[in-house]
């Protein structure tokens, strides 16, 4: 009876869906066979889909879980002291953690997925196997990146309509009883808040929704028409209106000034604290429209914050790709059997996917400073990491 962890019933069974494919292909040795070879999927393919889908849903499970309990331990105390709801707990906070955890890391899950099980049919004599059948080594990329291009497609859309309301859920949840506030915005907060119309603050608190050393200026074309200065601000949530304190008031027109001194009034503007609050989570609660909607009316208003978004927005898209990308260094570097068997292979993987999300990070941080476009930005990585995995295309077993 065949041991069930002996390597030559797979590569015997492989080596025949091999031949298989050959016959079925009537083609010679070393062509590029179709996916669908009259209208089915191959043995090969379903084998290859079958083990790529196992070990990417263990993984990913794994790693899930362990995050799960780590966040659990961490957060202990607040979740007994507090006396929240266990719904709430489950409810609110996990369904929508596990969700926003899996899309973020899902890239290196598949790396390291990839990895194990084509080293693990390395080992076996798998793939030597197939290879000897006359099955190109481009062939066997096909289920490879269908795969990683399934779900690159469900990461796409789930960072642009999934997490959005799952994360706003989530940090309201975690607002409310974890003790994370929104971060008080930068000094010197500046914009325009309607055509013509510029708003300054030199310092705001978020807490009680005061300013200080407050400025209004409204322009009629680049004549200035009017200019408030006021060493306070106060937001008064009763009336929804702006409490001025210590205020100096000019209108100005041609060859006349009026100018006039007050110590408290009351005047509705068109921006609340709301639009003052550069929290660094809201972003990640808009929607893909919702987000388009934010870019446009921070550019309108000259917001110096614009970047950040409109990093937001491409990486979104972008982060994705890096699945299809880090699947191909990682067939490249694991379809070869060497010394260090399985361990080098998922070590080298590794130190490879960590060194692209810190290049990413790289290239966000001048994006958002303002030293790249953001679209040009977040593609880069992928573009550098594309070639590098071209490159090891070309050194892999033929």
């Amino acid at each position: 009876m065949e041991r069930p962890d002996d390597p030559t019933g797979d590569a015997a069974a492989l080596n025949e869906a091999g031949r298989q494919l050959k016959s079925v292909s009537n083609a010679p040795a070393r062509v590029h066979l179709p996916l669908l070879p009259n209208g089915r999927i191959s043995i090969m393919d379903r084998y290859i889909f079958a083990r790529f889908w196992a070990t990417y849903l263990v993984t990913l499970t794994m790693f899930v879980l362990i995050a799960v309990v780590f966040d659990v331990v961490e957060k202990l105390e607040d979740f007994l002291s507090k006396d929240i709801p266990l719904s709430e707990i489950v409810g609110d906070y996990y369904l929508n953690f596990i969700p926003f955890f899996a899309v973020l890391f899902t890239p290196l899950f598949v790396f390291v997925s990839v990895i194990f099980f084509t080293s693990r049919m390395a080992f076996r004599n798998e793939l030597v196997a197939l290879l000897n059948a006359g099955i190109t080594y481009r062939r066997l990329l096909v289920p490879y990146l269908a795969t990683a291009f399934l779900i690159t497609a469900a990461n796409i859309y789930a960072n642009h309509w999934v997490l959005p309301p799952a994360n706003r859920i989530r940090l309201a949840f975690t607002d409310a009883y974890i003790g994370w506030r929104q971060q008080n915005p930068d000094r010197h907060v500046h914009m325009q808040v309607a055509p013509g119309q510029f708003m300054y603050v030199e310092s705001f608190t978020v807490s009680d929704s005061t300013g200080y050393r407050f400025a209004y200026e409204v322009f009629d074309g680049y004549q200035l028409t009017y200019k408030l200065r006021a060493e306070r601000i106060h937001w008064r949530s009763d009336v929804r209106k702006w409490e001025i304190k210590n205020f100096t008031e000019r209108h100005l027109a041609p060859m006349q000034e009026t100018l006039r001194f007050g110590k408290d009034t009351l005047i509705a503007y068109v921006f609340t604290p709301s639009d003052l609050k550069k929290d660094r989570h809201a972003m990640e609660t808009l929607n893909a429209r919702e987000l388009r909607e934010r870019i446009a009316e921070l550019r309108l208003r000259g917001a110096d914050n614009v970047a950040a978004y409109e990093v937001e927005k491409h990486r979104r898209t972008s982060f994705p790709f890096a699945i299809p990308i880090l699947t191909l260094i990682g067939v490249s570097l694991s379809s070869r059997k060497v010394r260090g068997g399985i361990g080098l292979h998922v070590g080298l993987g590794i130190l490879l996917a960590f060194a692209y999300l810190l290049f990413l990070q790289f290239s966000q941080t001048f994006a958002t400073s303002g030293s790249l476009p953001a679209v040009i930005a977040v593609w880069i990585p992928n573009l550098l990491f594309g070639l590098l995995a071209v490159w090891l295309l070309t050194r892999s077993p033929n």
